[in-house]
Parts: structure tokens; sequence; C-alpha cells
């Protein structure tokens, strides 16, 4: 078995929901063994491919765990300055073999360091112990005769690396970024080997030639999306409200065939422009895409009946609020969208083959007075035979984990950006 670290977006529940789905979709066998919001921890089977987390929208870094430490000692060491534990928690260093990972590096060495704590209450204390824990490292370099550097902050609450400065630093080559993860009862240490590139999800969202800027969906939620569908290479992907295609890009990088309908015309061609320059920018000279301009009402007159593993879209969520709406207004919203997202998913559940997925966004509007008001779809969904697919199982779990309780209880995922005032609520249905 191989324990895995991995750092998630600002989202972790829609992170973890997100990379669970990868790995089952890929009968990759796994369990989780700790999650936090800010990290968590997985045994796999098989170690995974750094290329895993360019299939990722909601990772930042993945790291192999070369330690386990009580946390108790932990904090001893580096928060209650207690030198036996120091040297304790110095001498467990020494043994996991990181530092000999890092000596590895003709010259002088560089290497970073980043904490992320469960406890909110630490939080203050971030910067302090990596400056700690980045002069415990160095000291044993020393000892070993390699003079070195490590990237650290002043900032005593600024304890992590961006992916984007252990990009620039050649961090991840080098096998030298310590992830130091604290949690309650049990720290953990690992070595980066793969970060997400976020020039990558910028490059496919600001430069591809077609843009819709105000209806647009991140290239990075897209990702989440398709991997929540379980679409795999060779699956046949339909996005039936596919805009200028930025679900069916994402589809189309892992090596799907993809499909796209819309009503607008215009949509339609700039999709197809968009598309065809992804297959140019990413040398993809097989990639099987399709785009048919089409109501989604007539989806299986189009499409044909059971042609389809997998549906990735995201309906008219209403119309750009400048101001937050009174709980009035926001019903009206949706009782105005219901007969679209009604129709649409009859015709979905006519298109998808036989245990196919269905991953759909419906509005999801808090009011003036902080009232949730969303589109009531499962009901209908339900009521022609799909099935809801929470985003998490028991199964996957450690049974020593014991607080799993509330993402049992989560029946969708919700995506709330700060600059929309309406935000996404993402179901995943099967045939």
């Amino acid at each position: 078995m191989f324990s895995l670290l991995f750092i998630p977006g600002k989202n972790w529940q829609l992170s973890l929901a997100e990379l669970t789905a990868y790995l089952q979709a890929r009968q990759i066998n796994f369990e989780i063994q700790q999650f936090t919001k800010k990290f968590f921890i997985i045994q796999t089977q098989q170690l995974l491919d750094s290329k895993v987390i360019e299939d990722l929208g909601g990772i930042i870094k993945i790291g192999t765990v070369m330690l386990e430490l009580s946390s108790q000692q932990v904090k001893a060491a580096y928060v209650k300055h207690d030198k036996q534990a120091e040297k304790q928690v110095a001498e467990a260093l020494e043994k996991s073999g990181i530092v000999v990972q890092i000596a590895k590096q003709i010259g002088k060495v560089f290497f970073g360091v980043s904490v992320y704590l469960e406890e909110d209450c630490l939080k203050t204390r971030a910067g302090e112990i990596q400056r700690l824990l980045g002069s415990a490292v160095k000291n044993e370099l020393a000892a070993q005769g390699k003079k070195a550097r490590f990237m650290g902050f002043a900032d005593k609450s600024q304890g992590q690396l961006s992916h984007v400065e252990v990009l620039k630093k050649g961090l991840v080559e080098n096998k030298s970024e310590i992830l130091f993860c604290i949690g309650k009862e049990t720290s953990w240490v690992a070595t980066t080997f793969a970060v997400h590139n976020p020039f990558e999800f910028q490059k496919r969202d600001v430069y591809k030639p077609r843009q819709r800027k105000i209806f647009g969906m991140p290239p990075r939620l897209a990702k989440i999306m398709v991997n929540l569908s379980g679409c795999t290479e060779g699956k046949t992907v339909l996005d039936a409200f596919c805009g200028v295609g930025t679900v069916l890009q994402e589809a189309l990088l892992i090596k799907a065939n993809v499909v796209g309908t819309d009503i607008n015309s215009w949509c339609i061609k700039a999709a197809e422009d968009n598309l065809k320059w992804l297959t140019q920018e990413y040398d993809l000279q097989n990639g099987d895409y399709r785009v048919v301009q089409s109501d989604v009402n007539f989806l299986s007159k189009k499409i044909g009946r059971e042609n389809i593993d997998c549906i990735v879209s995201e309906p008219d969520l209403g119309p750009a609020l400048r101001q937050i709406p009174t709980t009035p207004y926001a019903k009206k919203i949706i009782d105005k969208l219901m007969p679209l997202f009604f129709g649409f998913v009859e015709e979905a559940y006519e298109v998808l083959k036989p245990g196919g997925k269905l991953v759909v966004v419906t509005p999801y509007i808090v009011t003036r007075t902080k009232q949730v008001v969303t589109l009531p779809i499962c009901e209908k969904a339900e009521n022609i035979n799909f099935v809801r697919i929470k985003p998490f199982s028991p199964e996957i779990f450690n049974k020593n984990i014991n607080n799993i309780e509330a993402l049992m209880g989560l029946e969708s995922l919700v995506e709330v950006d700060s600059r929309h005032l309406i935000g996404r609520e993402i179901h995943v249905f099967r045939k």
C-alpha cells in the first residue's frame, strides 16, 4: 500500500468528491485514512503517476508520505519549544529518508517547506513552524556536508508555498518540497511529487479563440464535473448546453469522445473553433468530437437513444444579478427555469446508456434574508427512474475515522463563486 497526501483547493468537499470519483472510475483500490479542510491522507494499492494531477481540477499538490508523528510530540516541539521533543522530531526526519532525498541535488541545496494545520487555533503559528522545521532540515543537511537554503516566510501566519512558487523553483523535480501536515492527533510529513499547474487552466480559459465570459464555466470546475461523471478514456460524453465548449475541452483532454449540443448557432461555431484549437494546442490528433445545434427537448432525436456514457451539463442558471435578490424574486427565477431543467432531465434519461451518469448544475441562490432557494430537480429525476448518487459512501473511509457523519449527509455539492450572486449546486444521477 502507498500512503499519499493530497492538498485540496478552497472547496475541499468538492475536491475530495472529485478525487474519490476519479479513483473509483479507474478501479484504483483506495481508502481514506484521514481528511481535513486542508489535507487528505489516502492509501492506494498502486503508486499514482505524477501526471494524475493534470486530470484533476480540485487538487493542488500530491505528496508521498514519508513519516507519521504524534501531533502531541510535534506541538511540544514547535509550539511549546520543548528541546527534547525538537530533537526527537529531528531524529525522526533523519530516519525517514527525506533529508537524504533532498541532499541528492548537485551543488547548493534548495528546498521548501509548507505547513498545513487542521486546527485553526494554530493558524498564526504556521510560519514559525515552517521556519523551525526548515532549520532542522538545514542543520541535518549541514551535518552531511551540504550547504542549503530553504524557502519560507517572515509572516508567522503564512506557512505554505503556493503551487506557482513550487513550479517556478523546480521543487517537484528535485523532490525538495516538504509537506508538513499537522492533524489533531497525527501529523504527516511528505514530499511533493505532483503540483497543479494553474497556467494550463489559464491558457484554456483565457487564450482559447472564442470567449463567452458572462456565462462561462471555469475549466477547473468543468474538469471536476467531468470526473464526477466517472468519465474515462474512450467513453462518450455529452454536454447538452455546451456554450463555447469548456466541458467538452476538459473531457477531450482525458481522451473521451465528446458530443456537444446547444440551441445557439453562435455557440456551436465557437465550440467547434475552440475544440479545433485544443486539438492543435495539445496535439490531440485523434480527438473525437462533434457539435450539433439542437433544442434540448429534442436530444434523443438528434443524438439517438442510449448512445451516451456520461452527460455533464450546466443549463441556464438565471439572469446575471446585480444585487442579492429577495426570496420571492429568487423563487420566480427558479419557477421560470424549471420547465427547461425538467425537459432536459427527461431527454437525458433517453440518451444515456443503462448505468450512465448525469452530472447537472442547478441554481443555488442565497437571498437577502439568508434563505437558500434551489431548484427541486431530484424529485423529478427520481420520478423518471434516475438514482441519486451521493458524493460519499462509508466504505471508502477507514473504519477508525469518526467524523464522517456530515459527509454522509450530503446529497449534492455546492460551489459558490464570490463574483456571482447565483451559485452552483452539483447533482449526480445514474440511469
